[in-house]
């Protein structure tokens, strides 16, 4: 009597090519694929052939990007604002096998001879994903548009859709935490305060904030400070919210929200810049240049406070990677905390501290996640559901990044010292009041 065998399904064959049981998770598909704890909270499930030719075709973050904002690729047991739970159980839970090139082809060789020569090549790709670096680079060679073009595709979204995620302040950058209970609020006013504090800003005093966002900190120094503040930024829909939020706190007097280039600001003698979650969009090959600028805005003395996100060393490219860089930062770089400190002092700056906040940074991206949750509905109908999901992945995916740290977040406080070593009277001592009051 001859025995009956079943084939493995297809899905079910290409993870086992690559994976180590026991998998954290249910995985189902289409072909009748079932493996994984059946009782797993989580389950994730693959809807058709071509969800898996995502996966195929750009193993790692993007196909499983592309694969989930096509519809391919679906889950349960989280929400697609907060998707944090899955993406912890992929990258500490997931284990690949230790194979070379060679190994991983000859394993998944049964999966591609069945599917044929379209194996490796994508269906169609999600319409928010951003094309190639290299096709950008050859298509915008002026780098004032280029990096306009940049910024359009990550900021200028919706104003209503980020004042859902990021709440009240607006700050569209890492909050300073001191406890775990601290609200959203609560930990981005005392960044702002930080940022004053450590620019020792007085009343009276100019400052230049580049990079600005929708005012939050520009607004903070003149209300908190008395500072007069010029802010520029490239986003068209920030300073349209900026500038009606200046008129709106009674500001104007103090205030001046730009839409342009930074490089396009014309005065001079600042007592002090911020810059703010500006740098990741310079590049690294631009770090002298921009330094260079920021030190010519000064007077001799001032003070600079570099806020900004980095890789933990330069062992990796400071690139982005792909699912960042064509559906969040397009042309965005991090380099490490040496890097941004060396470019300082090349641009004749002198370093006086840093600081790393990556676990705040963390916990900021943990509340953006649960505010774009609690507001999904809104969200979605305010920014279509492939760009609120985008949001989702992309916020989840960093706070990881941060916990683990893969990402930091480094503030570098520097004086443009003079050749005789006038530092505008840098105390000996660094005392930051506001953090110590909370």
């Amino acid at each position: 009597m001859s025995q009956t065998t079943t084939a493995t399904p297809l899905v079910a064959q290409a993870v086992q090519a690559v994976l180590e049981e026991p998998l954290p998770f249910r995985i189902t598909a289409y072909d009748g694929t079932d493996i994984g704890p059946r009782d797993s909270d989580i389950a994730v499930r693959v809807e058709s052939e071509e969800g898996l030719r995502y996966l195929l075709s750009a193993p790692g973050d993007l196909g499983l990007a592309r694969a989930y904002l096509t519809g391919t690729l679906t889950g349960t047991g989280f929400h697609p604002g907060d998707p944090y739970e899955v993406f912890s159980r992929i990258k500490r839970d997931v284990r690949t096998k230790q194979l070379t090139p060679k190994g991983v082809a000859s394993a998944l060789a049964p999966v591609v001879k069945q599917l044929g020569p379209k194996a490796f090549v994508h269906p169609p790709l999600p319409e928010v994903e951003n094309e190639p670096r290299w096709k950008r680079h050859l298509a915008k060679v002026n780098p004032v548009g280029r990096a306009a073009d940049s910024i359009k595709h990550h900021y200028d979204v919706s104003n209503a859709f980020y004042e859902k995620v990021l709440g009240e302040s607006m700050a569209y950058t890492c909050a300073v935490f001191d406890t775990l209970d601290d609200t959203l609020e609560e930990a981005q006013e005392r960044k702002f305060a930080l940022v004053a504090d450590k620019l020792d800003l007085q009343p009276g005093q100019r400052l230049l904030d580049v990079g600005c966002g929708w005012g939050g900190m520009a607004m903070h120094a003149a209300r908190e400070r008395g500072v007069h503040v010029i802010g520029v930024t490239l986003s068209k829909e920030q300073a349209e919210w900026g500038q009606r939020a200046v008129r709106e706190a009674g500001l104007e007097g103090l205030v001046e929200i730009r839409h342009g280039d930074y490089r396009d600001v014309t005065e001079t003698g600042f007592d002090a810049v911020s810059s703010i979650g500006l740098t990741e969009h310079i590049g690294v090959k631009n770090y002298a240049n921009y330094f260079s600028f920021l030190h010519s805005k000064l007077r001799d003395g001032g003070r600079l406070l570099n806020h900004c996100i980095t890789r933990r060393d330069d062992s990796a490219s400071a690139k982005p990677e792909p699912f960042t860089d064509r559906y969040v930062f397009p042309d965005g770089e991090l380099a490490s905390p040496g890097r941004l400190i060396s470019g300082c002092h090349d641009a004749g700056f002198e370093v006086q501290h840093d600081e790393n906040l990556r676990l705040s940074y963390a916990l900021t991206l943990r509340d953006w996640c649960r505010n774009l949750e609690a507001n999904w509905d809104f969200c979605v109908a305010e920014a279509g559901l492939p760009t609120a999901q985008v949001w989702g992945i992309y916020m989840a995916g960093s706070r990881l990044g941060f916990e683990e740290g893969w990402l930091h977040l480094h503030q570098v406080l520097a004086t443009k010292t003079t050749d005789n070593g006038d530092n505008g009277g840098y105390p000996l001592g660094s005392h930051w009041a506001s953090r110590r009051q909370g």
